[in-house]
């Protein structure tokens, strides 16, 4: 499948530099020009996409909410 459209305006390309694996769910960090973006995948979606490390990927961002802490 490729993608060919997406409504989603925040996303990034990179690169899979880590996968920490868990039995269900599973921590995939992917390098980007805006820096390291950590997703939480289930385990069985990592084998279905084949990922691992060197992995080109595109990270998407859908949210309903966006926090913000003063520091």
């Amino acid at each position: 499948m490729t993608i060919t459209a997406i409504n989603a305006r925040n996303q990034f390309k990179g690169r899979v530099v880590e996968i920490i694996r868990g039995p269900v769910l599973s921590e995939v960090d992917v390098e980007t020009a805006a820096g390291i973006v950590t997703s939480v995948v289930t385990t069985r979606s990592i084998d279905t996409l084949n990922l691992e490390v060197g992995t080109e990927v595109l990270t998407v961002f859908k949210a309903t909410e966006v926090l913000l802490a003063r520091f």
